[in-house]
């Protein structure tokens, strides 16, 4: 190449994106990092739900084991709505409703312990968020049904 043909980059000035501010379109990055701090949160809150679920399995279902997934699922209960799942607020609610009570805890049936866990997991995995979704709310129906018989 000779030094005629030799290209000269001019740098173009972004008027727009001065205007708009950041690539986060005027969201305050700190404001997203706490949004991606708190769904870690809920992701940590499934993650100690599904080791509560698995000391009952390997180590029995006793007042110890049953009391850490009482106090998962009241954590799962809190957390639901704040990160826009009122479903899973809803079903970890059933499962507190269901193992609340420390003197009749450990009579709750696994089966139906299981059906909370998994119906939380589903909710999330399958982005079930409302109350009003029709799989939400037959599963709902579903699991309050289960638990009435159970306190009848």
């Amino acid at each position: 190449m000779s030094q005629q043909n030799q290209g000269q980059v001019i740098p173009v000035s972004n008027a727009l994106k001065l205007k708009m501010g950041s690539r986060f379109g005027g969201i305050d990055p700190s404001a997203l990092a706490k949004a991606e701090a708190a769904l870690k949160g809920l992701s940590d809150s499934f993650v100690k739900m599904d080791a509560a679920r698995d000391r009952i399995r390997s180590d029995g279902y006793t007042a110890e084991t049953a009391e850490s997934l009482y106090f998962r699922a009241h954590d799962l209960k809190g957390l639901g709505s704040t990160y826009g799942y009122p479903l899973v607020t809803r079903i970890a609610g059933l499962l507190c409703r269901l193992i609340d009570d420390p003197a009749t805890r450990l009579s709750a049936p696994l089966f139906l312990l299981d059906a909370h866990i998994d119906g939380i997991k589903a909710a999330v995995r399958g982005d079930i968020r409302d109350v009003d979704h029709p799989v939400g709310k037959a599963l709902v129906e579903e699991l309050e049904r289960r638990v009435r018989e159970y306190e009848a």
